[in-house]
């Protein structure tokens, strides 16, 4: 059995997106809430989830993670409305 990946995307307190890659998003994100994620996110809490996906590897989660990274505001907006 292989791990899943995923991308995912949450909202923090200012409204703005921040997308990571992780094995498991739960974990992930509470610690992104507790202040223990990224440097991006620890003064920006509290964060919600907003948008995941899971692919199958490492690399094809990190070309989809540095895709969403790519994308305009509105795109990540659109992105996780319609996700």
């Amino acid at each position: 059995m292989t791990t899943p990946h995923y991308v995912y995307v949450i909202e923090c307190a200012d409204g703005s997106f921040y997308t990571g890659y992780t094995t498991d998003v739960q974990r992930r994100v509470a610690e992104h809430d507790a202040g223990k994620g990224s440097k991006y996110t620890r003064g920006r809490t509290p964060v919600e989830l907003r948008y995941t996906e899971q692919f199958d590897t490492k690399g094809a989660a990190m070309s989809r993670e540095h895709e969403i990274k790519q994308l305009s505001r509105r795109q990540k907006e659109r992105l996780v409305c319609d996700g």
